[in-house]
């Protein structure tokens, strides 16, 4: 497949996450509630997650913003759902490490995640991207505290 084709079925992929947000809503009864937002662009998320045994056993999102965001924590919150806690924060730093443009181990199969990995030409919209990474990993480090 041609570098033209592959970014447009990636733009196609982050749009239809964008248009039909996965696991958009709140847990109610959710064990954690993280709220962050970017200030540079004004994107913010509400995430909530119930982890039990050290498992994630549900994750949804709430918030505006731009199409990265908002499909980033939607494609992130699918990738979680009945992860280790581990093994989350682990997706989250190779997530980061792909926005950085850095070496990451493409052993792991991201999924739709991949197709945000032309985020990382553009250094203004990587903090869009990882804004719901962030709130994970803030969640997951409170939640190890207890």
């Amino acid at each position: 497949m041609s570098f033209n084709n592959l970014d447009a079925l990636y733009r196609q992929v982050i749009m239809d996450h964008y248009k039909n947000p996965r696991n958009k809503g709140v847990i109610e009864d959710g064990s954690l509630t993280i709220n962050m937002n970017n200030p540079t662009c004004g994107d913010r998320i509400q995430l909530t997650m119930n982890v039990e045994d050290g498992i994630v056993t549900d994750a949804k999102f709430e918030g505006e913003g731009c199409s990265i965001s908002m499909s980033s924590a939607s494609m992130m919150t699918q990738a979680i759902k009945g992860k280790k806690m581990d093994d989350a924060l682990k997706m989250s730093t190779i997530f980061s490490n792909m926005m950085q443009g850095k070496e990451y181990d493409e052993d792991i199969d991201l999924g739709d995640i991949e197709a945000l990995q032309g985020v990382s030409k553009f250094p203004a919209r990587i903090k869009c991207a990882t804004l719901a990474w962030k709130a994970m990993e803030k969640g997951l480090k409170e939640e190890e505290q207890k």
